[in-house]
């Protein structure tokens, strides 16, 4: 019988918002945690959906310490984060979006790596991303280039940390909390935090993604623009020269431009990669790169699908065992 008494120095936070269709799945996850949190605070913004009900009953039965609080107008994603780090009074804290899943080692694993790491700011990982039907479509290690450490160069060409991956050292994220303005929220706070300490990466899978209509992550124009944005904001705070500027511009670009071709949007892949080629990580990238924009569509297709058969026979479906009952 898994231990539901013992308790973790972890406070963690829910942000719901629309997600009537996941959200119990995702505080199940956090219910069969080995090492449960001290306190669940689970925030709903507003929904327009049926979400604050299927959140009361969910939470009805729950073993540990936790509180619902309801919002009557929308607030947005960054000002609920911010509110539930003020009621946080752990040294741990991490949040879960209400349509994404923690595997049951989720919190034991992170606690340890950040108790062993003192100087480390987060703890992240390598995610599984599941579809609404909880079948796994991807697996972050096929194509993030993550780092341990000193994060400043990965968060620069634009890699980042799947939010539902990381558990944060509350003394460090509470110099910070989240810029209610961004509209990419985590991306800036990795920046700021990147230069109070470093990221302990996890090279093994905890945590799962969920993608579906509504991600913002999904809109990669929108992503490219905020995270320029993002990058001018900070840089003072990095304490960029001129040339650091212009190298991460380039970098990033090149980010984007993978992220466009894995879309298949081969017209905006290749301008940005004609215009970011030096910024490409190594001449292997940019084989890669030029064999996606040459390739005919119908090979392209038949290469993607075979990535995706491969993915489904390594991993299949995300049990239902570990997210609902």
């Amino acid at each position: 019988m898994r231990c539901v008494v013992a308790a973790a120095p972890v406070f963690v936070a829910v942000p719901s918002y629309r997600h009537a269709r996941f959200v119990a799945q995702a505080l199940r996850s956090i219910v069969r945690q080995t090492q449960p949190p001290t306190k669940l605070l689970v925030i709903d913004d507003a929904s327009p959906d049926d979400s604050p009900h299927i959140i009361a009953r969910t939470l009805a039965d729950c073993p540990f310490p936790c509180e619902l609080i309801v919002h009557e107008t929308n607030r947005g994603l960054c000002a609920t984060l911010n509110e539930a780090l003020a009621h946080c009074d752990a040294p741990y804290f991490a949040y879960l979006g209400s349509d994404d899943l923690w595997l049951p080692d989720f919190l034991a694993t992170r606690v340890t790596m950040l108790e062993t790491r003192p100087t480390a700011v987060l703890a992240y990982g390598h995610a599984l991303i599941v579809n609404a039907d909880n079948d796994i479509v991807d697996d972050t290690r096929w194509w993030a280039r993550y780092m341990d450490g000193d994060a400043r160069a990965m968060l620069l060409r634009g890699g980042a940390p799947v939010s539902a991956t990381v558990l944060y050292r509350t003394s460090a994220l509470t110099q910070f909390g989240w810029n209610e303005q961004a509209r990419l929220e985590d991306y800036e706070l990795y920046l700021r935090l990147c230069r109070v300490g470093g990221f302990a990466l996890d090279t093994d899978i905890r945590a799962a993604w969920r993608r579906h209509g509504h991600n913002t992550s999904r809109n990669v124009e929108f992503m490219l623009a905020e995270t320029r944005v993002a990058q001018a904001r900070t840089a003072d705070w990095l304490e960029l020269s001129e040339t650091e500027r212009r190298r991460a511009t380039a970098e990033l670009t090149w980010t984007y431009a993978e992220a466009f071709a894995r879309a298949g949007a081969r017209r905006r892949a290749a301008a940005l990669a004609w215009a970011s080629w030096s910024g490409a990580p190594d001449w292997q990238a940019r084989g890669k790169m030029l064999a996606r924009l040459l390739l005919p569509t119908p090979v392209e297709r038949w290469r993607q699908a075979r990535r995706a058969r491969a993915i489904a026979r390594r991993y299949g479906k995300l049990t239902l065992n570990e997210t609902s009952d």
